[in-house]
């Protein structure tokens, strides 16, 4: 039998049994890396605004201390009646140079001071612990900030000499971000002079290098004019930022603090309002960066799932080919049993559902088996008998006229003991000849017995008695032919005493009430010897068509017509292997014959 793929049983079972499982398994981990995904975002844009804001609170320190060194020009009484002054002395130009490097001293990040005096035009710079004064007409136009805007912080820029001639050949340029002040003479807007103090970028080095990763993560710090103040990107300090997520997101710089997604980068900005400076602290993070633990997380599991879907097809698969192997071999067993071969050797498939069927296929197949075995020997026994009654016989249909013609005779002699006996016998050859019935009742059983008797004692001379104890409802019970009157015949060929005149033999037949036949057969005659009546129980012990087959010798040496050997295998067939036949030595003296059996209605179905 050829199998179609998907029709295959074990195939479905594959197929559904993992579908599910690998779909729950696929949406879990797609719900699974969503969630992680979303939260992992939610999470990081939260941790990264409170990191920003942190940072924006440390660089507005450092503009904050910035701005009070540059207020330290009001506080130096000194310093502050110079440039009302105009004094133009040494000890004036010693005392500026003082002033102006206790505030280059102040912050070790601040990379020179500039300071232009209106009133005696002249324009002071220290750079690199090194004071330089020269008179100067006006003052450098970046320092020179307007009334209305007195502090202004220019953003990221190289460093230069405020248009002076370079103090220091050697001086080296730095980036630096620059803090102008216009002097006043309080409490009037009188210009007194202009201070610059410029401070290196990498004051800002300290701060920032704690808010981001240099290897996977961006940080800017820009200028409300979109200039870079920071950025790792040197080429980019000061100058105008023009990339698409900042072009795309100025609008978007209204508020104080969010974050928004753009280019596949999430950016958190924070807003630095402090001593005139409108700086924006901006972080861009990768998207890829920001879901690389989920992403982690993903793998692993992916891992696992491909782990544990190879352990669950393999289980899958031995659980199918442990089902679907005991249901091919059943199949097997049923292709042969369609071909004719009824003697099939069933193995068992276990204890399950399968190897229950298995098992009921195997019992059925021997219960047909036993059927077709019966039935044959059944028919083997019944044509055996006809051929053992058609050797017996010469010419019946001669006999039996011969008989009544004899009969008849002994009536016009006026010998009615001869009719009698003649038609006993005659009566009994009818019955033995009549090969067409298989089954008769017990009444007819009876009726042989009763002419079998009456030749008996005729033969015997009446040295015995007979009795009979049935029931008139149990006369209808079908019985297979020729069981009862063998085992009379036992009686009179070994056990009835020819000298005496009180030997009996009775026959008695009951049924109880589920449906076990008991027909007793028993005699006052000789008891069987131990020996005899040992192999006579292993002789019935086994297979009666085994031990005795019709028209065989029971005995090597001793024939006879039908033995009690012929009687149990009949039996048997009939009624099945439960019929059973018992012979036992009667106390005080005599034998009793036992026969057992089911009886089965017309059906052949058995009584319950």
């Amino acid at each position: 039998m050829k199998w179609n793929a998907w029709n295959n049983l074990r195939t479905k079972m594959i197929v559904f049994m993992l579908l599910p499982i690998v779909v729950c398994t696929v949406a879990a981990i797609t719900i699974s890396y969503s969630h992680t995904t979303a939260a992992l975002r939610t999470r990081a844009i939260e941790e990264n605004r409170n990191l920003l804001y942190q940072g924006s609170r440390n660089i507005d320190s450092l503009l904050q201390e910035v701005n009070r060194i540059s207020l330290s020009v009001y506080s130096d009484s000194e310093f502050y009646r110079l440039l009302d002054a105009r004094n133009d002395d040494i000890s004036s130009n010693i005392a500026i140079y003082a002033s102006l490097n206790y505030i280059y001293k102040a912050i070790p990040d601040i990379y020179q001071v500039y300071l232009y005096g209106v009133k005696d035009n002249k324009s002071t710079i220290i750079t690199q612990d090194t004071p330089k004064r020269w008179q100067d007409p006006a003052p450098y136009p970046i320092s020179a900030v307007p009334e209305n805007n007195p502090l202004q912080i220019q953003t990221t820029h190289a460093s230069h000499h405020y248009g002076l001639t370079a103090p220091i050949p050697q001086a080296t340029t730095e980036q630096v971000f620059t803090l102008h002040r216009r002097i006043e003479k309080i409490p009037t807007s009188q210009v007194l002079g202009y201070l610059s103090i410029d401070v290196k970028l990498s004051a800002l080095f300290g701060i920032v290098d704690q808010l981001y990763d240099r290897n996977e993560e961006h940080l800017f710090i820009l200028d409300s004019a979109g200039n870079a103040v920071y950025t790792e990107d040197e080429q980019l300090i000061g100058k105008p930022l023009l990339a698409d997520w900042y072009t795309m997101q100025t609008a978007g710089f209204d508020s104080d603090q969010g974050s928004f997604e753009e280019n596949g980068s999430v950016f958190i900005y924070q807003r630095i309002q402090s001593s005139g400076a409108d700086w924006m602290l901006v972080k861009q993070i990768p998207v890829s960066y920001l879901h690389s633990e989920a992403n982690q997380a993903a793998k692993i599991n992916a891992s696992l799932f491909g782990l544990a879907l190879l352990i669950i097809i393999a289980a899958i698969v031995l659980i199918s080919i442990r089902i679907t192997s005991p249901i091919k071999r059943l199949s097997l067993y049923m292709n042969q049993v369609q071909t004719g071969n009824l003697q099939v050797d069933i193995t068992p498939a276990g204890n399950d559902e399968i190897g229950v069927l298995t098992e009921r296929f195997r019992d059925m197949m021997d219960t047909i088996n036993n059927l077709i075995l019966r039935e044959y020997k059944l028919e083997l026994s019944s044509k055996n008998n006809q051929l053992r009654a058609l050797q017996a016989q010469i010419n019946p249909h001669f006999l039996n006229n011969t008989l009544q013609i004899i009969g008849t005779l002994a009536l016009e002699l006026k010998v009615p003991q001869i009719y009698t006996l003649i038609s006993s016998l005659a009566k009994m050859m009818r019955y033995s000849m009549n090969n067409d019935d298989g089954n008769v009742t017990l009444k007819d059983e009876l009726e042989h017995v009763k002419a079998y008797i009456e030749l008996q004692k005729e033969r015997f001379e009446n040295r015995f008695s007979f009795h009979y104890d049935i029931e008139d409802s149990l006369l209808q019970i079908p019985m297979p032919k020729m069981i009862l009157q063998p085992i009379m015949e036992n009686f009179f060929k070994h056990g009835i005493n020819v000298s005496g005149s009180e030997g009996w033999i009775s026959l008695t037949a009951t049924k109880d009430d589920e449906g076990n036949m008991s027909i007793i057969v028993q005699n006052n005659g000789a008891h069987i010897p131990e020996d005899k009546l040992k192999r006579l129980h292993n002789s019935l012990s086994l297979s009666g068509a085994e031990q005795v087959r019709p028209g065989e010798d029971e005995h090597a040496g001793e024939r006879h017509s039908i033995g009690l050997g012929n009687v149990l295998t009949r039996l048997r067939l009939v009624y099945g292997e439960e019929a059973e036949m018992t012979v036992a030595n009667f106390k005080p003296a005599g034998v009793r014959i036992t026969l057992k059996f089911k009886v089965q209605d017309e059906s052949g179905m058995e009584e319950t």
